[in-house]
């Protein structure tokens, strides 16, 4: 089947199109460039690019895959969570094609498509569910982490989330009190590689409580109070590093210590992250050291669909459209809140 997928649940707009399991196309708007003046997604603007991106982004789309609109099997969008009316600009676009071609439209979570990211590989652009495995999943990013155990594809449950702060919104949080530009978190990466991940002591918050649930708000705070006490400290280079080496180090040991154990506890032996600080190199490298040392198999999504992107949409429409799953009405309503 062809299907075209469409993602526009933050400040990404993307269309990708899809056939039968191989990625055809995958095109990005990025928005990063009008929100790092407001040091965060406005979801207003967010919203007016989507409507500004959306047609030459899917004809652009639907080019680069050599598809016109009639050999559409169906269309596939996300519908939640995400930015009401960034999700609203995507859904309704994607019901009136749909309706216009009088083709199913499918509506997908995009939490889910986060989680079956990892089984995409890049070259050459396919889904690959030949080797999938029972495994527990960390789903991390700028707007939520979680921890899920998947049983078989299109059967997981979630095992733990954050009860504040994302591990992401943490990164970009602490990243602005030290006066880095908006989004922090792949800046702090970069000037972390050459700093001292133990040259300042942050705290580990939830990484020894007996549950899956992640908090991170206490570790933003602690960076703020540290800050305040040593308010120079930013404008020395070496110092900078260092202390984006030790808020990183401090997130990092959570998200690997909790998946980790969570996968040992249940008896998997195969870990998967995606989501967009799955592109963190600390993190990717740290994951990997801790799995290779507990005999897990690991799977990290790809960068280049690590982040909000429409080809995880149209690989999971895919999947759930070949089960009977997925399809909504033309009407539809958005799922802002939509829980996995």
């Amino acid at each position: 089947m062809t299907l075209l997928a469409i993602e526009t649940s933050c400040d990404e707009t993307s269309a990708a199109v899809v056939r039968d399991g191989r990625i055809l196309s995958n095109v990005v708007a990025s928005q990063t460039a009008i929100h790092a003046e407001y040091g965060g997604v406005v979801p207003e603007l967010a919203t007016r690019e989507h409507l500004r991106n959306l047609m030459p982004v899917t004809r652009q789309a639907l080019r680069e895959a050599g598809v016109t609109t009639s050999e559409l099997d169906a269309v596939a969008v996300t519908r939640g969570p995400g930015l009401p009316n960034a999700l609203l600009a995507g859904l309704k676009a994607a019901e009136a094609l749909a309706f216009s071609l009088r083709k199913p439209i499918l509506g997908i979570h995009h939490h889910e498509a986060h989680l079956y990211s990892a089984w995409i590989l890049t070259d050459p652009s396919r889904s690959d569910f030949s080797q999938f495995e029972s495994s527990v999943s960390l789903i991390v990013s700028g707007g939520h982490t979680l921890l899920v155990l998947v049983e078989d594809v299109l059967r997981h449950r979630v095992l733990g989330s954050t009860l504040d702060d994302a591990a992401g919104e943490c990164f970009d949080k602490t990243g602005k009190l030290m006066g880095l530009a908006y989004p922090a978190g792949p800046e702090m990466d970069r000037l972390a590689a050459a700093g001292n991940p133990r040259a300042y002591k942050f705290p580990r918050p939830m990484m020894n409580e007996p549950n899956d649930d992640f908090s991170f708000s206490g570790l933003k705070t602690s960076v703020r109070y540290f800050l305040e006490k040593h308010p120079a400290l930013p404008d020395d280079p070496q110092a900078l590093r260092d202390l984006c080496a030790s808020v990183q180090a401090a997130i990092v040991e959570v998200l690997v210590a909790k998946t980790v154990r969570a996968a040992r506890r249940l008896g998997r032996r195969c870990v998967t992250a995606s989501g967009g600080v799955a592109c963190n190199s600390a993190l990717r490298g740290q994951l990997a050291t801790a799995c290779r040392q507990a005999g897990l198999s690991l799977r990290l999504s790809d960068r280049k669909f690590s982040t909000d992107n429409a080809a995880m949409i149209g690989i999971l429409a895919e999947r759930k459209w070949r089960a009977g799953l997925g399809e909504i009405s033309v009407d539809a309503e958005i799922e802002p809140g939509w829980p996995l």
